[in-house]
């Protein structure tokens, strides 16, 4: 039977899905973080002339690109029961993308011309001195586009989060849906939000990545 648009549901769920946005952003910011530094982090260490450091996380890094995001959640949250679910979502999420961001900076070091690395060993740099001052800045700025279009895909895949508790504004709005049979206005806000908040973020990355071109 249908049934129109009950726009008092709506006005009475925003609230508790601003709620939940908050910890979606809060997810969302914090797990692009720990990707950004876990991921520059591995992919200085994948070019480590040691195979007993380059083994290793190559491997770790294979497991986790090959095995779907919500299996690390409900993996993690069975085995770190003592944990809060938003943080072990939010650990989860920055692993899970660093592995994608790694690949990114690897990309951007690679791209780094090797003019850069000749002059540092000529001026006697030290290897430390040769990343932070010469090679990272010029990596990073290459490759802020896409970690900006990764840190969006984060954003849009914290429902996933839901599934192991996590308060976040899919698991309000399904949880409103159901107390009050309101499905229809709890989902379409719910997907207004993300589409508010992912949308300027996309056409900003894109212009980013056009300057950044030239």
């Amino acid at each position: 039977m249908n049934r129109t648009f009950d726009w008092e549901a709506a006005r009475e769920a925003l609230p508790l899905l601003l709620e939940g946005f908050r910890v979606t952003l809060l997810a969302t910011v914090l797990g692009t973080l720990v990707a950004a530094v876990l991921g520059l982090a591995i992919a200085v260490a994948g070019r480590a002339a040691s195979r007993l450091v380059t083994v290793p996380v190559r491997t770790v890094m294979e497991f986790v690109r090959s095995t779907p995001l919500l299996v690390q959640l409900v993996g993690a949250a069975a085995v770190f029961t003592s944990v809060e679910p938003l943080t072990v979502g939010i650990a989860v999420l920055g692993v899970h993308y660093a592995a994608y961001t790694s690949e990114v900076y690897r990309a951007g070091i690679d791209g780094v011309p090797k003019g850069q690395w000749e002059a540092c060993r000529a001026l006697s740099m030290s290897p430390r001195r040769t990343w932070q001052a010469v090679i990272l800045p010029q990596a990073v700025r290459n490759v802020l586009p896409a970690l900006g279009n990764y840190a969006v895909s984060m954003f849009k895949e914290t429902p996933f989060l839901a599934v192991i508790t996590v308060q976040e504004m899919v698991f309000e709005a399904r949880k409103y849906g159901a107390d009050h049979f309101a499905y229809t206005e709890a989902w379409t806000l719910a997907g207004l939000i993300f589409l508010v908040a992912s949308y300027p973020t996309s056409l900003l990355m894109r212009k980013l990545e056009k300057r950044l071109g030239h």
